[in-house]
């Protein structure tokens, strides 16, 4: 079993930057994407990165260039440093773990994760 936290969310003008992070627990020797997905009210989760076993790290087109995905070197916490930040950002965003197997790494896609943590609130007004 796997426990997903996240912190950091919060308010903030167009333009400016958030960090928000997910403390990850609960599981030894067993590989996985982390990912961060969104969803707005009314609307889909949608992924927004992710990183994985095989290193591979994948962005939606609405985050590259503007968003960050990195873990720290033990694999406990995951980061997503948002910058330059855009009303339509505002949404819960959501940590996320996916089990994987040979090939280490999993489309970002909500049906392919497996752990989900509760979501922090990122808003951003104009």
């Amino acid at each position: 079993q796997v426990q997903l936290v996240e912190s950091g969310g919060g308010s903030v003008q167009a333009g400016g930057s958030l960090n928000v992070s997910c403390a990850v627990s609960g599981y030894t020797s067993i590989d996985l994407c982390m990912g961060w997905f969104r969803q707005a009210p009314g609307k889909e989760r949608d992924g927004v990165a992710s990183i994985c076993k095989n290193g591979r790290i994948t962005y939606a087109d609405s985050a590259k260039g503007r968003f960050t995905i990195s873990q720290d070197s033990a694999e406990k916490t995951l980061y997503l440093q948002m910058n330059s930040l855009k009303p339509e950002d505002t949404a819960m965003y959501f940590c996320a773990a996916a089990l994987v197997g040979p090939m280490g790494w999993v489309p970002l896609r909500d049906y392919e994760y497996n752990y989900w943590g509760q979501g922090t609130q990122v808003t951003v007004s104009s």
